[in-house]
């Protein structure tokens, strides 16, 4: 057999080795790679209602006991009302109830939408009443770095606590970025249900509030069972 040969032998002989050696890898390592995703996705969902903090390392063990005492993952239909997740249809969707002891403080609703170059991945999270926003936050997106990508950022999640989804009526109204400071674009009326934009970022702010309305369109109905006080 001639040298040439042999070469072409050998590196064959190593290609397959390194497939089935990365193969090999990227099977064992599924396993690790779900409970990160896992273990990210509670981290967000606390975050939301602030049980942890921003900054702070926390051991896997320490998220799940936060999330398995304070956190209920349960899902409703287009009307509402609490389903059993087996009985869940295409249209239902999921929700997370932040427990106080017996009482429910907040709900958290899952955010995915549209920003300028894919989607945007967050937590909103709403007091009992219904209305008021108690914690944002984002934890993926593909927004431009120094630009749309501060909507990840602690000053831009803040923005939203407090802010209201029902206008000074009481009505349905839901939350948009305003092109710029809220105080300084905002009818003074209307400032409750804004929050600070993002300059530079007018595209991501009109995608992330497009987004939002959509969201919380479909959550209506939930909603006003906590403004009527009618959650179970």
């Amino acid at each position: 057999m001639s040298d040439k040969i042999k070469s072409l032998v050998f590196a064959a002989i190593m290609c397959v080795v390194c497939s089935l050696l990365l193969t090999t890898a990227s099977i064992g390592l599924q396993g690790f790679q779900q409970e990160n995703i896992i273990l990210d996705k509670r981290i967000n969902v606390l975050k939301s209602v602030g049980l942890v903090e921003a900054g702070r390392k926390y051991s896997p063990g320490e998220i799940d006991q936060l999330y398995n005492s304070g956190i209920k993952a349960i899902w409703v239909n287009p009307d509402g009302a609490k389903i059993e997740e087996k009985d869940r249809g295409e249209n239902d969707l999921p929700l997370y109830i932040y427990m106080k002891g017996n009482d429910i403080a907040a709900y958290i609703l899952p955010i995915q939408t549209r920003g300028l170059w894919g989607k945007i991945f967050g937590y909103l999270a709403i007091e009992n009443d219904g209305a008021t926003v108690s914690g944002f936050t984002v934890y993926k997106h593909s927004e431009t770095p120094g630009l749309g990508g501060e909507i990840e950022k602690r000053w831009f999640e803040k923005n939203w606590v407090g802010k209201k989804i029902v206008n000074r009526s009481g009505q349905f109204a839901s939350i948009g970025v305003a092109k710029g400071a809220v105080k300084d674009r905002v009818p003074e009326e209307q400032q409750i249900n804004y929050v600070d934009g993002i300059s530079g970022a007018t595209l991501t702010g009109q995608y992330l509030s497009a987004g939002i309305r959509e969201i919380l369109e479909k959550y209506e109905p939930v909603s006003v069972k906590f403004r009527k006080n009618k959650n179970e």
